[in-house]
Order: C-alpha cells, then sequence, then structure tokens
C-alpha cells in the first residue's frame, strides 16, 4: 500500500486537468496534490502535481517492482527512493524538490507547502 489513502493531499479521482485548475487557484508556490496517473500503469500508479513559479509541474510517482518502492521522475543513477508515496510527500516538505521544466530545460526547486484539496 502506497499510503496514499487517507491523505488530505491524495486526490483519488481526480484527472490532470482538474488538478492543474486546482493548482492555478491556489496560485502560491509549493502547493501541491497527488493524483492517480492518467495511465494507469502499475509501474506509474500516481503523479505528483506541484505549482511553482506560474507553472504546473505533473512529476511521475514511478513504482519499483523489484524493491517493492517508490521514486519521483525517470530513472536515475542514486535516484531517492521511498518505502511509500507518503514518504515521498514528507521528505520533500522538509527538503527542497528539483522541478525539471522539460521544455525550457531549465531546473527550479520548491518544498511541498500547501495541500491543494480538489472539490
Amino acid at each position: 500500500d502506497a499510503g496514499v489513502h487517507s491523505k488530505a493531499w491524495y486526490a483519488a479521482t481526480c484527472d490532470r486537468k482538474t488538478a492543474e485548475d486546482a493548482l492555478y487557484r491556489s496560485n502560491k508556490d509549493g502547493s501541491f496534490l497527488i493524483r492517480k496517473s492518467s495511465g494507469q500503469d502499475s509501474r506509474q500508479p500516481y503523479t505528483l502535481v506541484v505549482f511553482y513559479n506560474r507553472r504546473v509541474y505533473n512529476i511521475p510517482v514511478r513504482f519499483i517492482e523489484s524493491t517493492r518502492q517508490y521514486a519521483l521522475g525517470r530513472e536515475k543513477n542514486g535516484e531517492e527512493r521511498f518505502d511509500s508515496v507518503a514518504e515521498i510527500v514528507e521528505n520533500h516538505q522538509r527538503t527542497s524538490l528539483v522541478l525539471i521544466d522539460s521544455q525550457n530545460n531549465t531546473k527550479d526547486s520548491t518544498k511541498l507547502k500547501y495541500i491543494v484539496r480538489v472539490s
């Protein structure tokens, strides 16, 4: 279990557009939520959606079958792995999360600060 179901930041039935709209409305750097990924792929079950600098980032949460752990984004050497999605959120409430803009190839970082609820 990813540890998401009882969490305030988990928007179970929320699609990408609804999540992005909610974050744009919040308009606060570091606002975030976790939603189910659109693709319904068991290797990428969730997406972390973060608002920063007037942009919304959709970051895939990967499930690593071999270790039964979770990681963010594309697989890379030395990546941080977590035992639950809740641990990812808790970690990035304390330490900055790197946001990579794939269009402009720029990097930013923010902590997860404000939980956005989707009504």
